[in-house]
């Protein structure tokens, strides 16, 4: 029995592990091609006259792309291991041709979103195609290895009824879903919109208004990935680690054998779920006292400038 919940711990521990990489790794794949909150600011900045360098791929929300790379990495892997190839190469070249699928579709929807704003101007820049395709399909290559690595151990470890592929979907979806609840705030309102105070939002006649000189010389989505990899995808990835970790622990822990186990396991659940949601509104409680209430008023002033 103790080796048992020794082992058990040990495979929740390394799945918490893979999706807290791949929920940086999602988070960050988002910034890098502004497909998170600010994505229809970018998009609407030519229209305000600010020209930008920042990639715009969008192909879709965050949770159908990823699920979408997911899925197709999962698919891929499950023929090549029917095929008698390694489990670590047929969960590398999954991933690879689930991230190849998305930099396409990455590649088509920028050219395509830059070259229908030809009347306002907005350049399509072949370098930013050309070096930050790149990096959102590494950034999902390895976001697809850690998803079907955790859909591998889920299937084949612990006997879950669902196939890898439906199993590599529904954590792609989740990631997608976790990045855009999470990742958002560290991105929109701290990289794009700099020049705006913290919790003011966004009046709607400043829509497209956002920041486009970095450090040195124009704004691309290389320098919103590298400030967002110092908070926003860690704070991602802790989120999506939790949720694994978190959902997982007390199955793992009571491993439940009679009806009442599986009541237990529900009940502590639960549990974790309200100490949560007090957590969450103490932190937002403290935020309100040391920021203050959203500055509506100010905007207006602003827009009306």
């Amino acid at each position: 029995m103790v080796l048992d919940l020794t082992m058990s711990m040990a495979i929740l521990a390394l799945m918490g592990a893979l999706a807290t990489i791949a929920g940086c790794l999602e988070d960050l794949e988002s910034d890098v091609g502004s497909q998170s909150n600010p994505n229809s600011q970018v998009q609407l900045a030519p229209q305000m006259n600010f020209l930008h360098r920042i990639y715009n791929k969008a192909v879709s929300g965050e949770p159908v792309s990823n699920g979408m790379s997911a899925v197709i990495s999962g698919t891929v892997t499950v023929v090549l291991l029917d095929k008698g190839v390694f489990l670590l190469t047929s969960i590398a070249l999954g991933a690879l041709v689930g991230a190849i699928v998305l930099g396409i579709f990455a590649t088509t929807s920028y050219a395509g979103r830059v070259a229908s704003q030809a009347r306002f101007k907005q350049p399509l820049y072949m370098d930013i195609m050309r070096y930050t395709t790149p990096s959102i399909i590494s950034h999902n290559f390895i976001m697809n290895v850690c998803l079907v690595s955790l859909a591998y151990i889920q299937y084949e470890m612990l006997g879950h009824p669902f196939p890898i592929p439906f199993l590599a979907l529904i954590w792609g979806i989740t990631s997608g879903a976790v990045g855009s609840s999470v990742g958002d705030v560290h991105y929109g309102a701290e990289r794009e919109f700099q020049n705006r105070e913290f919790g003011c939002g966004l009046n709607t006649a400043l829509s497209g208004r956002i920041v486009i000189k970095a450090e040195s010389g124009l704004r691309n989505s290389i320098d919103n990935v590298w400030f967002c990899a110092k908070y926003g995808g860690p704070v991602t990835g802790l989120g999506l680690g939790l949720v694994v970790f978190l959902s997982s622990w007390p199955a793992t822990i009571i491993q439940p054998k009679t009806q009442d186990d599986f009541w237990l396991t529900i009940i502590i659940g639960l549990i974790i779920v309200v100490l949560l949601g007090i957590a969450h509104r103490l932190v937002e409680y403290s935020i309100n006292n040391a920021y203050g209430p959203y500055k509506e008023e100010k905007n207006e002033k602003e827009a009306a400038a």
